[in-house]
């Protein structure tokens, strides 16, 4: 056995204080014989970061926040291991010519450069960062493309439909669905925590009731974003470029169980689908180790303990921010990118008590109705329309409150 063989696939986890990015250095810790953490990177959680580093030992640690970072280096002084802070230094990373895997697990548009770094450096990317494609899809896809990466969908939902396609469509060597027998996808969802309250009550609903998720532990923006069902429209977005199909080849369904991750339909009747615990290292652990499987932590289903399973369509009036999320994807690029952008903002300003549970909604529709929506050719305007749509959001909040 060569000396090549031995060597660990080297891998960066952006958004290593997170909860994916936790889920991934498990993973990672029951497979130290295949993976070694190159570099963590992340916000300004100085105590999550600190205890990482010295359980696994990574060469880099990058935090957006220089004080955060420069607090690192006092209390990691005397260990190899290097800090760094900003932007560029999270690209460099991402595109080092010893990381073979980077994971992307920043929330928000901030994932998006250092992702892009590492898709221009052909490196196999694990994505559970959805606003990287819902802000610039085509441009994103097509760097994939060009540059030979490796593109493996990490949200539990995407990594289920990317498991029910055929092998063609996972290899990339086919797109067309008419060509392999697809009918549909159907993109599955819990429906959150307010799925049979009163619609009429859902004006005071509490920040501490919409971040108390059923079913999934998740970060707080994402647990608002699935009381919203905005979740699932930002999904519903990825899922269309990531299987390069169109808005009409998905369908969601409403799923509270949370076992059967999603779906997919065939023209002969079959519907194949993926069921596991609702445990995100099963995702992380498929995507680390494709075409092959390993050790993610995660228990069976015991199907003699398991509960009925039911399904229902969505109910836009309860969750007007899915509806609005797919008329954006039906729009195209400009209009994913703003309501991205309106949407963090409108969720930070709910967090922060600013504005009700509904004015989420009500922000991002005003967003989408007063932006102009051209059609973006590039990074830069990508970044622009995000921009834009960020100063809207935050003087239509001022002026609310």
């Amino acid at each position: 056995m060569s000396a090549k063989s031995h060597r660990l696939e080297q891998v960066v986890i952006l958004g290593a204080s997170g909860s994916i990015g936790t889920s991934t250095l498990d993973v990672i810790a029951r497979n130290k014989a295949r993976y070694g953490v190159f570099a963590l990177v992340a916000g300004s959680n100085v105590e999550v970061i600190l205890k990482q580093a010295r359980e696994h030992q990574p060469k880099y640690i990058v935090m957006q926040n220089e004080h955060a970072a420069a607090s690192l280096r006092v209390q990691l002084s005397g260990t190899p291991i290097k800090v760094l802070s900003g932007t560029e230094a999270m690209c460099e990373l991402a595109a080092h010519s010893e990381v073979d895997i980077v994971m992307s697990a920043i929330v928000g548009a901030a994932g998006l450069l250092p992702t892009l770094a590492a898709v221009e450096a052909g490196k196999k990317v694990l994505l559970a960062n959805k606003e990287s494609l819902v802000m610039s899809g085509q441009l994103f896809m097509d760097k994939v493309k060009r540059h030979g990466a490796t593109l493996l969908p990490i949200d539990s939902e995407h990594n289920a439909i990317f498991q029910c396609m055929p092998g063609d469509i996972q290899r990339g060597t086919q797109s067309d669905f008419n060509a392999v027998g697809i009918r549909k996808i159907l993109l599955t969802g819990s429906g959150g925590p307010f799925l049979t309250r009163d619609v009429n009550t859902l004006e005071q609903v509490t920040v501490e009731e919409a971040v108390a998720h059923p079913n999934w532990s998740m970060g707080r923006k994402i647990s608002v974003d699935s009381a919203t069902m905005m979740n699932k429209g930002l999904e519903f977005i990825e899922a269309k470029w990531l299987f390069a199909c169109q808005a009409d080849d998905i369908e969601v369904v409403i799923h509270p169980q949370s076992m059967i991750h999603s779906m997919v339909q065939y023209q002969d009747g079959s519907v194949i689908a993926q069921m596991g615990q609702p445990d995100m290292r099963t995702p992380i652990a498929y995507g680390l180790a494709y075409p092959e499987r390993i050790d993610a932590g995660v228990k069976p289903l015991d199907f003699s303990d398991m509960r009925d399973f039911t399904f229902t369509h969505p109910d836009y009036s309860r969750y007007p921010n899915l509806k609005l999320a797919i008329d954006a994807c039906r729009h195209g690029q400009a209009a994913t990118t703003a309501l991205n952008a309106a949407n963090e903002v409108s969720v930070a300003a709910f967090l922060d008590k600013r504005i009700n549970f509904m004015d989420i909604f009500r922000v991002n529709e005003q967003v989408l109705e007063r932006s102009t929506l051209n059609d973006l050719k590039s990074l830069d305007e990508i970044l622009d329309m995000d921009s834009q749509a960020r100063r809207l959001a935050g003087q239509i909040i001022a002026k609310q409150g």
